[in-house]
């Protein structure tokens, strides 16, 4: 299994606009939504619920936004780039300009936690993230996640 197996370059944003959380979270949650026909606006709600638990911003520049949903068939993932920076209310109180979107069904708690696990230890590593903050397509953000991705 492999991170490539639950994104496509239909919900990678290479040009986040949003300035604030919330905004973050509705413009990653649109072509989520577009792709898996659940309502935007219940994939919103799931999320700031989660956030409201303590913030996903996980510091040094990056957020995994993440919730589960009843409607899904499997687990989806999203990306976004913010080349300003965004308060994410990160643990280490700097912008946010990394944003990695999960959601799974409300059964598939084990690879939820295995896909969390393996983009935050791929985001420890200084030239992948380098690489995602130079991407200017969802193409390159492809590539780049292609060219680290293994199966776990």
């Amino acid at each position: 299994m492999k991170i490539l197996d639950y994104i496509n370059k239909d919900t990678v944003l290479t040009d986040l606009e949003s300035a604030d959380k919330k905004g973050v979270i509705d413009e990653l949650a649109e072509p989520v939504a577009k792709q898996t026909k659940v309502d935007h606006r219940e994939i919103v709600r799931v999320l700031i619920e989660r956030e409201r638990l303590g913030s996903t911003g996980i510091g040094q520049g990056i957020a995994i936004p993440h919730g589960k949903i009843s409607q899904l068939d499997s687990l989806v993932l999203g990306f976004g780039l913010s080349r300003k920076g965004v308060n994410f209310e990160a643990i280490d109180g700097k912008p946010t300009y990394l944003f990695f979107l999960l959601l799974s069904p409300d059964n598939s708690t084990g690879l939820h936690l295995r896909i969390l696990a393996r983009i935050s230890k791929l985001l420890k590593e200084e030239s992948f993230k380098q690489k995602l903050m130079q991407a200017k397509t969802a193409q390159d953000v492809m590539e780049t996640i292609r060219g680290v991705d293994e199966d776990f």
